[in-house]
Order: C-alpha cells, then structure tokens, then sequence
C-alpha cells in the first residue's frame, strides 16, 4: 500500500484513537505473514437486498482460499476515490449510549446526500442494533451500500491497538452476527464486504472467514478523524493522500469523529475541482486489474 506523508498533528490523533477501545482504522498495512491477496474481481452469487438490484462485485479468493483483501482500485485510470466510513460501537458501550453519548453521526449522513457523495458505510451490528432507524435509513439510499465492520468491534488479531480479542473459532460468527443485525434493522444495499476492526488481520482470521464469502476491504488513505479536532488537518492529510483509485477511511461516530463532517465539506469540493469522481467500494472494486 502507497501512503503519502502525513502531517504529524493528524498522525498523533490517529495514535490516540489506536489506543482507545472504540477506536478503528489503524494505519492499514498487510502484516508481513500475511500473502498479498491475488484474487482478481468478479460477480458471484451474491444475493442481492432486492429484486432490482444486481449482484456486488467481491474478489476470488486469495492464496490457500483465504479471504481476499482489497485496498485499491485501479492507478493511472480514471480519477476515482471512495469515501468510506466506519460506523463503530463495540458490544459493551451501551451504558454510555444509554447515557447520552453519540455514536452516530446524522449530520454526516445529511451532508453527504446534500452533496451528493456515493460513499460506503461499514456498520457494525451494535451500531445497527442501537440505531435501527439511521440504519435503515442508510441503507435504503440509493446513495450508499452498507457493508460489515463485525459485531463487536474487537479484535480479530492481537494486539490490535488494546481492543478485546475474538477467539479464532469465533471470528465467523461475529461476522454472520453482525450481518443478523443488519437484517434485523431491514438495511437494503448491503454488500459482502467485512472491514476488520483496527485494520488488524492475520493468516488465521482470513482463514476462518473464508466461509462467509466476504471481501475484506481496507484502505490506502487514512483521514486520521479519529478523535481529531482540527478538520483542516484531517481535510489535509485526505488531500495529501489521495491519488486515482484511492480508498479513505473515515468515520461516522460523533463521539469519536467530531470534526469528520467539516473535513468532508473541504475534501469533496476540492477533490472535485481537481477532477475526482466519488464512488462507491463495489464501483471501484470493479476498476481494479
């Protein structure tokens, strides 16, 4: 994966969310016992939320019918980006919900269907789970495609930046819970895409989900919201980073990503005028080589 530099003021928040157990979105490299993923792109049978909705583009399986992983869409092509944002809530903050706090982020959402961004949710089901209506709501814009971010938000390798661990013979289920939810909630335009947690996977975890048939996404941009409060310098570290094919993960946490909509409202313009289109993960997948 390229990475461009990174201002160090958006770098030091990102450490500070690694850290934290509600954090996601960790610097995105492949450990090194992990394969590169050599599956190319391809429609299976996926089975669409509706009966006017094609198939999703996933990837073959990668080496030893491991879970593919994908990062990027094609380079040097047409200038195409995909925002994408991680709707977290682990399994057991809904004490603090319950207390006021905010893990979502309607205002985000609001903006991006103002200005019209095709972006890609990865919700996990507790998220799902506290927030039906958003969910729903989510899913049913033709704008968006919600795909899988687990159920609990731990970790399917340690360490993994202090998140809790899911045990290896539990990786799958945290995956199919996590879908439960999301048809539970009735969210429409899912995709069989799964985002680990922290962006920490191993040979193991790809294994064990081998199963459910997902592509793993990743990323090559990372936004450094995470607890951030200076949107320029988030703003700044996506336009630094950004190049045809990129792939930013965001959030959609205002408790966590206070200042991602702001960020937003600078990046999109800008990308636009420099002449990016914005799609969807399934749209760049298709891009890919």
């Amino acid at each position: 994966m390229t990475h461009s530099a990174r201002k160090p003021t958006a770098l030091a928040v990102l450490g500070v969310v690694l850290g934290s157990l509600t954090g996601c979105g960790g610097p995105g490299r492949t450990p090194a016992d992990v394969p590169p993923a050599t599956g190319r792109p391809s429609v299976v049978a996926h089975a669409p939320s509706s009966a006017t909705e094609q198939p999703q583009p996933t990837m073959s399986p990668g080496p030893g019918a491991m879970t593919p992983v994908f990062t990027h869409g094609a380079r040097g092509g047409e200038k195409v980006v995909a925002l994408t944002f991680d709707a977290d809530m682990t399994a057991d903050e809904g004490p603090r919900a319950a207390a006021g706090e905010h893990f979502d982020n309607p205002g985000l959402i609001a903006l991006l269907r103002r200005l019209e961004v095709p972006a890609t949710v990865f919700m996990t089901g507790r998220w799902a789970d506290e927030y039906p209506a958003q969910a729903r709501s989510i899913g049913a814009d033709p704008l968006f495609e919600v795909a899988n971010h687990s159920y609990s938000h731990y970790a399917f390798k340690s360490p993994c930046y202090g998140l809790p661990a899911v045990a290896e013979d539990g990786m799958r289920a945290e995956v199919a819970r996590a879908f439960a939810s999301l048809r539970k909630a009735r969210v429409r335009n899912t995709v069989p895409y799964f985002r680990f947690p922290g962006g920490c996977y191993d040979e193991a975890s790809l294994r064990a989900l081998a199963p459910e048939k997902v592509t793993a996404v990743q990323w090559d941009v990372v936004s450094g919201d995470a607890f951030a409060t200076d949107a320029d310098a988030v703003a700044e570290q996506v336009l630094d980073g950004v190049q045809p094919g990129s792939l930013v993960v965001m959030h959609c946490t205002r408790s966590a990503a206070p200042v991602t909509d702001e960020a937003v409202r600078r990046v999109v313009p800008e990308l636009r005028r420099r002449g990016y289109r914005f799609v969807k993960v399934s749209d760049l997948m298709r891009t890919a080589p």
